[in-house]
């Protein structure tokens, strides 16, 4: 039986303290940002570098923002349509010295955002190869989970909903189908939109969850930083403790013994 105090992610032999990854994207200032990031708990986060400019040395960027020394920083392939362009980002990541570790989305669609499966399997195996810790975005499809895993990657992160769509979990089933039988950490990945989705997520028996929308397009993005981090806590205690069985009709709960009938 998993113990609370036996219960650690660890991806790529990493132990990471917050089942909570937070994206960098969207915020109206870096101020909220910072905020949300130190409200969330989060250790690992997501940077997209194409969104970057990386050619004036002289301007600052988020790189420039973040705490290194407190956060994991996660490149992230994001806007990057094929396979080729993705490898590419990943390599530059390296270089720089950011990271090995790197998000994989490769989403030619730019209405509905929607990975796509062949160039996502064609990057990861290329970057597997170069020693990448692949984490890669991809639909909620327990085939295309599976082969990822087979190759090598470090985690699967299925969507909930089309990104920033905020609507909540919407392929549970198929979720369900990859953590059954991932033997690698599943992330739920986009269209979460506050702390029940999060919850949600983590009952199902997801390792963690990504989120950023729900937390940048807040009212407070603090306070939503922090409320999501309280139902991913909750969620995966949830999980842990075991939900009652479903039942198709009402059972007292109270016991029935000793209770006095008219004759």
């Amino acid at each position: 039986m998993q113990t609370l105090t036996e219960d650690r992610l660890v991806i790529a032999g990493q132990p990471l303290r917050s089942r909570l990854f937070l994206g960098t994207g969207k915020y109206r200032s870096d101020e909220d940002m910072l905020a949300a990031l130190d409200a969330s708990g989060a250790e690992l986060v997501t940077v997209a570098l194409r969104r970057l400019d990386l050619d004036d040395a002289s301007k600052r960027t988020i790189l420039d923002v973040i705490d290194w020394r407190r956060y994991r920083i996660l490149p992230n392939t994001a806007g990057c349509q094929t396979a080729v362009e993705a490898i590419r980002i990943a390599r530059l990541a390296r270089s720089m010295g950011l990271s090995d570790w790197v998000k994989l989305e490769v989403i030619p669609d730019p209405r509905y955002l929607l990975p796509d499966p062949e160039e996502t399997l064609q990057a990861a195996r290329v970057l597997v190869k170069e020693g990448f810790a692949v984490l890669p975005y991809i639909n909620a499809d327990p085939v295309l989970a599976r082969k990822l895993e087979e190759i090598g990657t470090v985690t699967v992160m299925p969507l909930g909903s089309p990104i920033g769509s905020g609507q909540g979990i919407e392929t549970a089933s198929q979720i369900r189908l990859i953590v059954e039988s991932a033997r690698i950490p599943v992330v739920v990945d986009a269209g979460i939109g506050t702390a029940s989705d999060a919850a949600q997520a983590m009952e199902m028996g997801a390792d963690a969850v990504l989120v950023n929308s729900a937390v940048a397009a807040a009212g407070q993005p603090a306070l939503m930083a922090e409320a999501i981090s309280l139902g991913v806590e909750a969620g995966r205690k949830a999980f842990l403790a075991g939900r009652m069985e479903r039942r198709l009709e009402a059972a007292p709960s109270s016991p029935s013994e000793g209770i006095s009938r008219r004759s």
